[in-house]
C-alpha cells in the first residue's frame, strides 16, 4: 500500500536488528565524532593563523575539514539518538532537511576532491605558473563551483524524491535520510526517481573519479622528471594521500547511489553509509594533513605560544 499524503515521520530501523551493537555503536561513534570535531577543527585553525599554511592545498583542505564538520554534525547527533534508545523517529521536517543537507554537503564535497586533485596537478605539471594560475580569488571560485554544484544537486534531487509514493509502513532500513533508502521505501513505479539518482551518481562520483585519475596520470608523468629525491618523495606523499581519501570516499559513496535499488546496496547500505558519514570525516584530516611536516610544524608552534 502506498501513502499519497505526506508522512508525518520516518521509522529509522538503522542496526536496531543487532540491539547489542547498537550500545557499542553509539560509544564508538562519540569518541569517532569528537575526534573529528578536533582534528577538523585544528586543520581549519592551522590554515587561519599560521602564515606557512597560507597556501591553496591547505585553503582547499580547510574547506574540506569544514565540509567533513558540518556533514558529521548533519549525521551524527540523530544518529546517537537512535543508537540510544528505542525512539527511531525521525520527523518529515526533520528528514527533508537532513535530505537537504546531505545531497548539498556530499554533491560539493565530491567536486572540491576534484578542486583539489587540479591543484596538485597545476603544482606538480606546470610548477612555475602555479602562483599565477592558482591565485586567492581563482581559489575561491573553485570552491564557490563546488558549493553551487552541491546546492544544484540539491534542490533538482528533492523534489522527485519528496514525490515517491512510499508505503504506509514508513520503515526505512537505515539511519539516515537519503535518497536510495527513500527510493526501497516506495510501493511503486521509481523509475524516473532512480534514473536522475544514478545520473547524478554518474555526474558526481564517477566523471568526478574519472577526472582525478586522469589528472593523476599526468602527475605521475611529471613526478619521474622530477631531479631532486626530496621534491618527488614529498609530492609522492601529498598525492598519494590524496588517492587514499578519494578512493575511500567515491568507493563507498558510489555503490549506494549509482543503483539503490539492487541487491547489494540494499544488504550493504548501512554499513557504507556508516563509513562515509563516520569514518571517512576522522581520516581525511588523519591521512592529508595531521602527519604532514608543515602541519606538525604549525601545530608544535601554535601550542609552544599557547603554553606560559
Amino acid at each position: 500500500m502506498t501513502n499519497k499524503s505526506f508522512p508525518t515521520g520516518f521509522i529509522l530501523l538503522g542496526f536496531s536488528e543487532w540491539p547489542h551493537l547498537e550500545m557499542l555503536l553509539f560509544w564508538i561513534v562519540i569518541i569517532l565524532y569528537t575526534m573529528i570535531i578536533l582534528s577538523n577543527s585544528t586543520i581549519i585553525l592551522l590554515s587561519c593563523v599560521d602564515p606557512h599554511l597560507y597556501t591553496p592545498m591547505y585553503f582547499f583542505l580547510s574547506n574540506l575539514s569544514f565540509l567533513d564538520l558540518c556533514f558529521t554534525t548533519t549525521t551524527v547527533p540523530h544518529m546517537l539518538s537512535n543508537l540510544w534508545g528505542p525512539g527511531k523517529i525521525i520527523t518529515y521536517t526533520g528528514c527533508v532537511i537532513q535530505l537537504c543537507m546531505l545531497l548539498c554537503l556530499g554533491a560539493t564535497e565530491c567536486v572540491m576532491l576534484v578542486v583539489m586533485a587540479f591543484d596538485r596537478y597545476i603544482a606538480i605539471c606546470q610548477p612555475l605558473h602555479y602562483t599565477i594560475i592558482m591565485d586567492h580569488q581563482f581559489c575561491w571560485k573553485l570552491v564557490l563551483i563546488a558549493w553551487i554544484s552541491g546546492l544544484i544537486e540539491s534542490v533538482t534531487q528533492i523534489p522527485v524524491t519528496l514525490q515517491l509514493p512510499f508505503c504506509t509502513h514508513h520503515r526505512l532500513d537505515d539511519f539516515l535520510c537519503e535518497v536510495p533508502a527513500l527510493i526501497r521505501l516506495t510501493c511503486g513505479d521509481t523509475s524516473a526517481s532512480e534514473w536522475q539518482m544514478t545520473v547524478s551518481a554518474v555526474l558526481f562520483t564517477i566523471v568526478p573519479l574519472g577526472l582525478i585519475l586522469t589528472s593523476y596520470g599526468y602527475i605521475a608523468q611529471a613526478l619521474g622528471k622530477i631531479q631532486s629525491k626530496d621534491g618527488r618523495q614529498k609530492a609522492i606523499a601529498t598525492c598519494s594521500s590524496h588517492l587514499i581519501v578519494v578512493f575511500m570516499f567515491y568507493g563507498t559513496v558510489a555503490p549506494v547511489y549509482t543503483y539503490p535499488k539492487n541487491h547489494f546496496a540494499s544488504n550493504y547500505s548501512k554499513f557504507f553509509t556508516f563509513f562515509y558519514t563516520v569514518v571517512t570525516p576522522l581520516l581525511n584530516p588523519l591521512i592529508y594533513s595531521l602527519r604532514n611536516k608543515d602541519v606538525k610544524d604549525a601545530l608544535i608552534q601554535l601550542l609552544r605560544r599557547g603554553s606560559p
